[in-house]
């Protein structure tokens, strides 16, 4: 036979009580340790996103090289009373990259007498080049024949007070200068 386990209900309501303050302490111990894990989470995070720092880098910039001008235009058989004959040409770029070129200036660098030439003299003073500067405002891109120039004109400067034979056949050798 089994035997009764009598208990009073002041006895249970202790117990009940008892295991109660155990469960709400069980609670609060828990929500305790998440609250404490949200804070210092919070302060980890607040900390990351206010962190300051200090470094340093470099960097390059590239270097351009000089751009040669060329003349594509012919001139040929200058001499009193022939209309003045038109530069043009291009450039070789030989940058990795393209070239600002604002102006190609034309001059006249020198003169050389043909063999066999009269005598007297032939200078610079006996051409006329007119258009020396001419605009260009573009970027010539890198390569060989790149790009565009026109404008300038050169013309033998007959004068008749004086004999130019000195000039027959003389080579006229110009200069160009971009900017």
């Amino acid at each position: 036979m089994a035997k009764e386990i009598r208990t009073s209900p002041s006895i249970l309501k202790l117990q009940d009580r008892s295991s109660m303050m155990h469960r709400f302490s069980k609670r609060f111990t828990v929500v305790t340790a998440v609250a404490a894990s949200v804070i210092l989470a919070g302060g980890v995070a607040f900390a990351f996103w206010t962190a300051g720092g200090a470094g340093a880098g470099n960097a390059a910039t590239g270097t351009s090289a000089d751009v040669t001008v060329v003349q594509t235009s012919t001139v040929t058989a200058m001499g009193p009373g022939i209309a003045p004959q038109a530069l043009s040409g291009n450039f070789n770029d030989a940058s990795s990259g393209p070239v600002y070129v604002t102006t190609v200036t034309a001059s006249i660098s020198g003169v050389t007498k043909a063999a066999g030439a009269a005598a007297g003299t032939c200078t610079a003073a006996d051409y006329a080049l007119t258009g020396a500067a001419m605009p260009v405002g573009a970027q010539v891109p890198a390569g060989t024949a790149q790009g565009a120039w026109s404008g300038a004109t050169i013309a033998f400067a007959n004068n008749a007070a004086v004999n130019q034979d000195g000039c027959k056949g003389a080579t006229v050798t110009l200069a160009y200068a971009a900017s």
